[in-house]
């Protein structure tokens, strides 16, 4: 087998697998949690710290992305060197996060993620702006859906923040959590841009 079509099947693999577990989550796991009291909850499969939970909170959508990632690289052609380099720093900078959880809320972390984060913006539009004067036709409508893309995310980020850090403030511990949907929105919108930009820029 080539390493092409190897990363093909690591990749439609990843795709069934996120699609199935992303299916069961919107279909039973929040099902569960939005009409069953926690004591309800953990007499059922899908118990709050129960191995189905966990499988599908760890091992659904992060680990098809990460192995989705391995398959388009291999896919694409990567060395060797490079799909080992990004397979193994994407899933240890996963599990660095994902354990970086049990720490609880540090405001001045949360403070600085949000800092890195608009700075990381800042320096994109400048570097953004420097490569779109070199451009020409169909590659500067890509870049400028790219850019609308990386905006809405931005915005999303935003207001993931606030309502991330709302349970931690002492100030909103009476008030009723606001409706998310504006935050899927943006960042539905910001995927969208972003496949659209590397649909435009494809080769003809």
């Amino acid at each position: 087998m080539t390493k092409q079509k190897a990363g093909l099947i690591l990749f439609w693999i990843a795709v069934i697998w996120a699609i199935g577990w992303g299916v069961i989550g919107s279909v039973f796991v929040d099902s569960a949690f939005r009409n069953l009291t926690m004591d309800e909850l953990n007499l059922t499969m899908w118990a709050s710290q129960g191995t189905w939970t966990m499988i599908w909170a760890l091992f659904g959508v992060p680990l098809a992305a990460i192995v989705a990632i391995i398959g388009i690289l291999l896919y694409s052609g990567a060395k060797r060197s490079t799909v080992l380099k990004y397979g193994i720093g994407i899933f240890l900078a996963v599990f660095a996060s994902m354990a970086a959880g049990y720490l609880g809320y540090i405001p001045l972390l949360f403070g600085i993620g949000g800092t890195l984060i608009l700075l990381f913006f800042i320096g994109i539009l400048w570097l953004w702006a420097k490569e779109r004067m070199a451009l020409e036709g169909a590659s500067t409508a890509a870049a400028n859906l790219k850019l609308a893309g990386y905006m809405f995310m931005l915005i999303a980020a935003w207001f993931i923040c606030g309502i991330a850090s709302q349970p931690f403030l002492k100030a909103l511990e009476d008030e009723a959590p606001s409706s998310p949907i504006h935050v899927i929105i943006l960042l539905v919108l910001g995927w969208f841009f972003l496949f659209l930009s590397h649909y435009k820029s494809r080769k003809q």
